[in-house]
């Protein structure tokens, strides 16, 4: 039996993937965090085989979560499952060690052909995930220019945007407010913007963030 736990700000989404895994052969949700945080606290109690993780939620995230997560449990098998098909969230997660990427636009069929997958031990791209990075990935193709940022600077973008202040973003990463003042002056030079608003309002542009936290 492969042991899933669920992971997204939203129950409503939560209750959703439940209930279509509950009909799903060999495969048992055995709980749901609505954090990064409490992602981590819970897969000490239950073990989980895989997680099924949001991207953007409250507090670290999905990719520092995912990060944290592989440090609890090497073993741990991690899908992204999130409304982001763009650039940079899927190289994003995948070098933070994700094992596979879904959109929640994808059929019921592919969520369950995923978790499948990376228990056997390989990596699972959803098919508008794939199409998109190797389309990324051509000359001439569309460029994000979020593409510029780090994994890292992802993070510490997707915090600002969120409206945390230095000192939140300091705690919840483990870095020193003088370090997110480098990441944060390092991402508006290479985004060409001057301050947090206009970071936003390019986030918005470019599909990195719904609206204006």
């Amino acid at each position: 039996m492969i042991k899933v736990l669920l992971v997204d700000d939203h129950q409503l989404v939560r209750s959703g993937i439940n209930r279509i895994l509950q009909d799903a052969e060999g495969i048992d949700v055995v709980g749901e965090a609505s954090s990064g945080e409490e992602a981590i606290s819970l897969t000490r109690e239950v073990k989980p085989n895989v997680v099924l993780m949001d991207v953007s939620m409250p507090g670290i995230g999905g990719i520092e979560a995912t990060r944290k997560l592989l440090r609890v449990d090497e073993n741990l098998k991690i899908i992204a499952l999130t409304v982001y098909a763009d650039e940079p969230y899927p190289t994003s997660l995948l070098e933070a060690g994700a094992s596979g990427y879904l959109t929640k636009g994808c059929e019921v069929s592919e969520i369950v052909n995923a978790i499948n997958t990376v228990t056997r031990g390989e990596r699972y791209l959803g098919k508008d995930i794939a199409q998109q990075m190797a389309l990324s990935a051509l000359p001439g193709g569309k460029k994000n220019p979020f593409d510029k940022l780090s994994q890292r600077e992802v993070q510490v973008m997707l915090m600002i945007t969120q409206g945390k202040k230095l000192q939140d973003i300091s705690d919840k990463l483990c870095l020193s407010p003088k370090t997110v003042s480098t990441y944060r002056y390092r991402i508006y030079e290479k985004l060409d913007v001057d301050n947090d608003v206009e970071l936003t309002h390019l986030a918005i542009r470019h599909g990195m963030v719904d609206n204006i936290q």
